[in-house]
C-alpha cells in the first residue's frame, strides 16, 4: 500500500537575479511500513523535499498525498492538525523541553492535541528505547544518544502515518549514531512505521530498505527493495 505519493514537485525561488530550482519535478512513492533514505550533497534539495512532505513548506507546483490526504487542499489549521496527528518528526536537534521529564516530553504533543496518551503503548516504547529507569529524568541528565532516543519515542507516540527524520544523528558520534539508527530501524519494523530519513552519509543510508539520491533538485538515482 502506498502511504506517500509525491508528483511533479517543484520548489523555485529567486536569489537576487538568479532563479533557484531547489526541487525540479520530483516524483516519489513510498510504501507503508518501509524505511527510505534520501541522500544528496549539501544544497541538492533533500531537506527541501522533506520539509514539503512534512507540510513545513509549500511547493511552487506539484502535489503531496499522505494516507489519502492531499496537503495542498488543507487550510493552515487543517494542516497543523494533520501534521500533529499524522506526521512524526525527528530532527538533528533533539528539541526536548528542558523542564519536562522523559515521559512528559514523549506525551507532550498528544496532550497539546487535547488527547489522552495511551500509557501502555508509551511504556512499551520507553522500554524499547531502554529508558524505563530514566522516565523521570530531565533532558540535561541524559546523554546525546539518550535524548535522541526520547525524540524518536515522542515522534512515534501519536502513532503517525509517517515519520520524517532529518539528519537524526548529526549531533552524535559514530558509535552512538549506529546505535540510534539501529533502534530507529528496529522500532520502525516493530510498529510497521513508515520512515523517511534525510542523510548526507552514504554509509548510514545503507541501513534503509530504499535509497533515493537527489542532485540539483532531481532524483538522480534510486534503489528500491
Amino acid at each position: 500500500m502506498i502511504i506517500l505519493s509525491v508528483k511533479e514537485l517543484k520548489k523555485y525561488y529567486n536569489n537576487g537575479e538568479v532563479l533557484v530550482k531547489a526541487l525540479d519535478g520530483v516524483d516519489l512513492s513510498v510504501e507503508q511500513g518501509s524505511f527510505t533514505a534520501i541522500t544528496g550533497s549539501s544544497g541538492s534539495g533533500k531537506s527541501t523535499l522533506l520539509h514539503i512532505i512534512g507540510g513545513l513548506d509549500t511547493p511552487t507546483e506539484g502535489s503531496v498525498n499522505i494516507a489519502g490526504r492531499e496537503l495542498s487542499q488543507m487550510d493552515n489549521d487543517e494542516l497543523a492538525i494533520f501534521r500533529r496527528r499524522q506526521i512524526g518528526f525527528v530532527f538533528q536537534a533533539y528539541n526536548l523541553v528542558p523542564v519536562l521529564s522523559v515521559y512528559e516530553n514523549i506525551v507532550l504533543p498528544i496532550e497539546l492535541d487535547g488527547n489522552k496518551a495511551d500509557h501502555s503503548f508509551i511504556m512499551d516504547i520507553i522500554k524499547m528505547i531502554g529508558l524505563e529507569k530514566k522516565i523521570n529524568r530531565m533532558p540535561n541528565q541524559l546523554s546525546g544518544g539518550e535524548q535522541q532516543r526520547v525524540a524518536i519515542a515522542r515522534a512515534l507516540a501519536a502513532k503517525p502515518s509517517i515519520l520524517l527524520a532529518d539528519e537524526p544523528t548529526g549531533n552524535l558520534d559514530s558509535r552512538t549514531s549506529q546505535d540510534v539508527l539501529g533502534l530507529l530501524k528496529h522500532m520502525g519494523m516493530h510498529f510497521m512505521q513508515t520512515i523517511i530519513m534525510i542523510t548526507h552519509n552514504e554509509e548510514i543510508a545503507q541501513l534503509a530498505r530504499n535509497i533515493v539520491h537527489i542532485e540539483d533538485g532531481k532524483i538522480a538515482e534510486s534503489r528500491w527493495a
